[in-house]
């Protein structure tokens, strides 16, 4: 084995550690179940699997948000929904690609295929989206080694629909229940990565929750991360398309 190949299976053994199985190699797993065609305001969530964000990174306050997540596809589209029961909640950033981990923030990390890079969706509690396509995550001084910032003609494909108002400020103390679901193409996919399955595969991926400059910083994770990154694609778990 290759010095590549051992720090990966290393970073992997690491991730890995407290997973629960399920999946390949004991890989956290999500089944993506289809759907009728809809629009985001309609569509069939209820038939969706109820994922958790179950893992917590020990650096977190003791604020330690309970956030759902489920996720269907149409065979053209993937529907993704957030449910959190928050408190602290605050939601500044309204800018495209304006950093909104630093607000109330749920993420859905997503690598369609294996010999590409990824997507990383953070939107904020009010409906901002930060979009990249990262082919190398290893951090320089611009971001990362090798990466897309998605342009906005395709941001703006990615219908949002969010519970709260744009901007949340100041910060709402009390417990507080919010909701983020996102209808992405999958014609987006292809234009960064190219041809993806659309059905009967297995993707790669990872959802979290974060809220780095609020009063409460956490985060959290559904397959779990060996360090205060999210940007760990060997972590990611697996998501399989019916």
């Amino acid at each position: 084995m290759g010095q590549t190949n051992k720090r990966f299976g290393v970073a992997l053994a690491a991730c890995l550690a407290g997973a629960a199985h399920g999946g390949t190699n004991g890989m956290m797993r999500y089944t993506v179940k289809r759907v009728a065609p809809a629009a985001l305001a309609e569509v069939a969530f209820g038939q969706a699997e109820a994922g958790r964000l179950g893992q917590v990174r020990p650096e977190s306050s003791e604020h330690r948000p309970e956030t759902g997540f489920r996720v269907v596809h149409d065979g053209a589209h993937l529907y993704v929904r957030f449910e959190v029961s928050d408190r602290y909640v605050r939601s500044v950033q309204t800018d495209y690609q304006a950093p909104v981990c630093t607000d109330s923030c749920v993420e859905f990390f997503v690598r369609p295929r294996a010999d590409k890079g990824y997507f990383n969706f953070e939107v904020n509690a009010g409906g901002t989206l930060l979009l990249y396509y990262i082919e190398d995550p290893a951090r320089t001084k611009e971001g990362f080694a090798r990466f897309t910032r998605v342009p906005e003609v395709w941001g703006r494909k990615v219908e949002i629909r969010s519970s709260l108002p744009r901007v949340v400020e100041p910060e709402l103390a009390g417990p507080l229940a919010w909701q983020v679901s996102f209808k992405v193409p999958l014609a987006l996919f292809e234009a960064f990565a190219g041809e993806v399955a659309r059905g009967g595969s297995v993707w790669r991926a990872n959802f979290y929750k974060c809220g780095d400059k609020t009063s409460h910083p956490h985060w959290l994770a559904w397959s779990p991360v060996s360090a205060l990154n999210f940007h760990l694609p060997e972590c990611f778990g697996e998501l399989a398309l019916e």
